[in-house]
């Protein structure tokens, strides 16, 4: 009678064992699955973001050359292919903040990057060279501003 009892509590810890190892292994692999989730969103969303704040940048840029250029004349041919390269560069920004605002939940990051996107837009728009170089300050600030809010999503 000994040995029964002796193998029946043998098989019992045997099968408490395995569903113990079967739990913990359960509970790391999600844990192990949770960490490479975020560990790819988080470089999705560095990738994105500073995507997105060189084509801003780059957008402002080719506004401020589309304005030099409409000075000279609005007619000359540097002054097209300066407002066709603006219209390229708008279109590439406006491909990166589709991303961004699909990467993240948070409204100010979304608010700061339209904000960017907008500030960028205006610089063309300038009716003299003070408010032109107002207009790209302010741009280049709220690219700044951009980057300081999607920075602590990317950590």
């Amino acid at each position: 009678m000994v040995v029964i009892w002796t193998s029946v509590v043998a098989v019992g810890g045997t099968l408490m064992g395995a569903v113990i190892t079967h739990l913990f292994q359960r509970l790391a692999a999600t844990r192990s699955e949770q960490f490479a989730r975020s560990e790819a969103l988080r470089q999705e969303r560095t990738a994105t973001y500073s995507s997105f704040a060189a084509a801003v940048e780059d957008y402002r840029h080719g506004q401020a050359g589309r304005w030099y250029r409409m000075r000279q004349s609005h007619v000359a041919e540097a002054f097209i292919e300066a407002r066709d390269e603006a219209h390229r560069l708008r279109t590439a920004t406006r491909q990166v903040l589709y991303r961004v605002k699909l990467l993240t939940d948070d409204q100010e990051v979304v608010l700061a990057a339209e904000q960017a996107y907008q500030c960028a837009r205006d610089v063309s728009t300038a009716q003299d060279q003070a408010e032109h170089d107002a207009l790209d300050a302010g741009a280049r600030q709220a690219i700044e501003e951009f980057v300081t809010r999607a920075a602590p999503l990317t950590r």
